[in-house]
């Protein structure tokens, strides 16, 4: 009897084991839209140098696949939600998809594809309902391919999901259920990733809970104890990320798929393009997260370890600012692969590994000339043009570069405009205002950027220029 008992005590602590070990380490978000991206074989060393395990696509760029061959990387590849109507409409398309971006990287390739995430955040709110008559459909095909294809047991479907899909009347956790407008579709969505034994995938950010609402008490967007938590029938909340995360569940719960799984699809920090988007506070909240996480402390509904995906690895400069600024600036590196301050993400105790082997364009800067006059009638169309075309969201208040006076502004402008089309001599001349120069413009807070050497944006760089051009003879 008692050897039977140690058999399964034995059986259940190897169970245990597996159910972490598939959770496995951190994951981050790999994000493409940049001007000048870091080459994938570069980024890939770059997770493998920091221990992380797992990666999160928002496509499924064969580059970046061919770059994970055999890295030991778990990966979720994505369909943009530009592609679900077709998905939606055409099983063909669906099986056609999963054959040329997950099958073939997989059998061949060697790419360890864990998940496909169909759509991105579809039923945000902004979105009115746009993508709420294919996602289902679109979720539906993908699996059905998959399962045609023999992979429907090793790779599973998700729809990473906004934190707004779901809610609470009161701001408990425990009344916490799906958005009234969507709860039906939700419901559906579940059951069905539920069937396949699928996750259940949520992108949370405490930074929004702040940008949002200027009432908003800081330190409970943080790990560190909130003065005034929240009792919840007697679940203490000291975070907004335990809050949030919890009335998820509370949502599963009421409708039934309580054990669902839940992986956070994004959580994290930017640091600039907001007063509260700073080094400071980022490192505060990803270190105070990934502590919780490697301790594999959970949340009062879920004490044990997370599913989760750093939000993200590399600053993106071509990134939608419609909503906000601090879009293009929530990489834990900068754009060149710099670690952007000291944070602990695994068993390195050394901080973040930076990038490898990056060449920068040489060290010129485009800048208002000294001589330039302020009231020229050409300074506002020209800052305008080159912010439209650059990446100017350092610029503002609370952000690093909003101490820069009008001069420092222009230049600023000019130059990040002069950085993104490779440093070519047209780039610099805004008629009558600008001049390149060897020294450096930046200040103790404010990096004027010098841009590695890609060859991505230089037909795009060309075209702005000869554009450019134009725009130049037309205010002459």
């Amino acid at each position: 009897m008692e050897g039977k008992k140690f058999r399964i005590y034995f059986v259940l602590m190897m169970l245990f084991a597996t159910s972490v070990l598939e959770v496995g380490g951190i994951g981050v978000n790999w994000g493409t839209q940049s001007t000048h991206p870091l080459p994938p074989s570069t980024v890939v060393k770059m997770l493998k140098d920091n221990g992380i395990q797992k990666v999160k696509l928002f496509d499924a760029d064969p580059n970046i696949l061919d770059a994970l061959k055999k890295s030991g990387i778990q990966v979720m590849v994505g369909i943009p939600n530009d592609l679900l109507y077709t998905m939606a409409n055409s099983r063909q398309a669906a099986e056609k998809w999963v054959a040329k971006n997950v099958s073939a990287h997989v059998s061949s390739g060697g790419v360890d594809i864990r998940y496909i995430a169909v759509g991105n955040e579809p039923f945000l709110s902004t979105y009115n309902g746009t993508f709420e008559a294919t996602t289902l459909p679109a979720l539906v095909n993908i699996q059905n391919a998959l399962i045609k294809a023999g992979l429907g047991s090793s790779i599973k479907v998700t729809v990473p999901s906004n934190a707004d899909v779901y809610q609470s009347s009161s701001g408990n956790p425990s009344d916490g259920d799906f958005r009234t407008d969507i709860h039906d579709l939700m419901v559906q969505i579940v059951k069905f990733l539920s069937q396949n034994n699928a996750p259940f995938t949520v992108n949370i950010y405490p930074f929004i809970s702040l940008y949002e609402d200027p009432n908003f008490p800081v330190d409970y967007a943080f790990f560190n104890g909130f003065s005034d938590p929240l009792n919840d029938n007697g679940k203490i909340y000291d975070n907004v990320f335990d809050a949030n995360y919890d009335t998820l569940v509370w949502a599963l719960n009421k409708n039934g798929f309580g054990n669902m799984p839940i992986i956070v699809g994004e959580i994290g920090w930017p640091t600039d393009g907001d007063r509260n988007g700073n080094l400071q506070l980022a490192q505060r909240f990803n270190q105070g997260f990934m502590t919780r996480f490697i301790a594999g402390k959970g949340t009062p509904l879920r004490p044990g370890p997370m599913d989760a995906y750093l939000f993200s690895l590399v600053d993106e400069d071509n990134k939608s600012i419609q909503p906000g600024n601090f879009e293009r600036h929530w990489g834990l590196f900068y754009y060149d692969g710099r670690p952007k301050y000291q944070l602990t993400i695994g068993s390195r105790t050394n901080g973040l590994v930076g990038a490898t082997g990056v060449a920068h364009l040489p060290k010129k800067w485009c800048i208002l000339k000294p001589s330039a006059n302020l009231n020229s009638d050409q300074v506002a169309p020209s800052v305008s043009y080159a912010c439209q075309n650059a990446d100017c969201t350092s610029l503002g208040y609370g952000t690093s570069c909003g101490g820069l006076d009008i001069r420092g502004n222009i230049s600023y402008a000019f130059n990040s405009y002069y950085q993104v089309n490779d440093q070519v001599d047209g780039a610099c001349k805004f008629p009558g205002l600008s001049t390149v120069t060897d020294r450096d413009p930046s200040t103790q807070d404010c990096t004027f950027q010098i841009m590695i050497q890609t060859d991505s944006a230089r037909k795009i760089g060309s075209l702005r220029i000869v554009l450019f051009a134009f725009l130049v003879v037309a205010f002459l």
